[in-house]
C-alpha cells in the first residue's frame, strides 16, 4: 500500500505577514505544540515569498515550492493582487505518519487547493461584515482594529474541508 501525501497545515498571512488564518490537519492536530511549530514554519516562507514576489518575469499568482523542509515538508505559497499570502505544508509521509514511496507532488497538485482558498477568500471579502484592514498589525497597535486571526466559521469550516479532501491529482478540491 503506497502513502499519499497530505495537506499537513494551511496558512494565510496578510500583506504585513501577519497571520490571518491557520489550520492545521491530522496527524498533526493530535501533537502538542504543532499550532507554534507551524507558525514558525509559515513566518519562516515569509522571506522567500519576499524574494519571490520581487521576480519581474513572474505572471503569475501561484509561487510554487518556497522550500522543503525536511524530507517529509514542503511549503508551496500563492500570492492574491493584495499581497495576502497563502501558504501550504505538505506532508510526504501522509496521514499514516511514515515515508512514503514512489509519490512526489507538483506544482500542479497543489495549484487546485490555492484556487480553492482564494475562492473561499474572495466570498469572505464579499461578507459586508468583514474589514480586513482591521486585521492589520498597525491598525491593532492604535486600537483600531484586531491584529488576530479570521473567525467567520464557513472560511474557516471551508478550509477545513479543502484542507481534509485534498490529494496529488485532483483537479479540483
Amino acid at each position: 500500500m503506497s502513502i499519499i501525501p497530505s495537506i499537513a497545515c494551511i496558512g494565510l498571512l496578510g500583506k504585513h505577514g501577519n497571520p490571518l488564518h491557520i489550520s492545521i490537519f491530522a496527524p498533526h492536530d493530535a501533537v502538542q505544540g504543532a499550532h507554534l511549530e507551524f507558525s514558525f514554519l509559515l513566518n519562516a516562507s515569509l522571506d522567500i515569498f519576499e524574494l519571490r514576489t520581487q521576480d519581474r518575469n513572474r505572471v503569475d499568482q501561484d509561487l510554487g515550492m518556497l522550500q522543503a523542509v525536511d524530507e517529509r515538508l514542503s511549503i508551496w505559497g500563492w500570492e492574491t493582487g493584495t499581497g495576502v499570502k497563502f501558504a501550504v505544508v505538505v506532508d510526504m509521509w501522509g496521514n499514516e505518519g511514515r515515508p512514503s514511496t514512489g509519490f512526489g507532488v507538483k506544482g500542479e497538485d497543489v495549484k487546485p487547493v490555492f484556487k480553492a482558498l482564494q475562492t473561499a477568500y474572495i466570498r469572505l471579502l464579499q461578507n459586508p461584515f468583514y474589514t480586513p484592514d482591521d486585521h492589520a498589525p498597525m491598525a491593532a497597535s492604535k486600537g483600531g482594529g484586531s491584529a488576530g486571526e479570521i473567525t467567520s466559521k464557513k472560511f474557516i469550516a471551508e478550509v477545513k474541508r479543502i484542507g481534509d479532501n485534498w490529494k496529488p491529482g485532483l483537479e479540483k478540491v
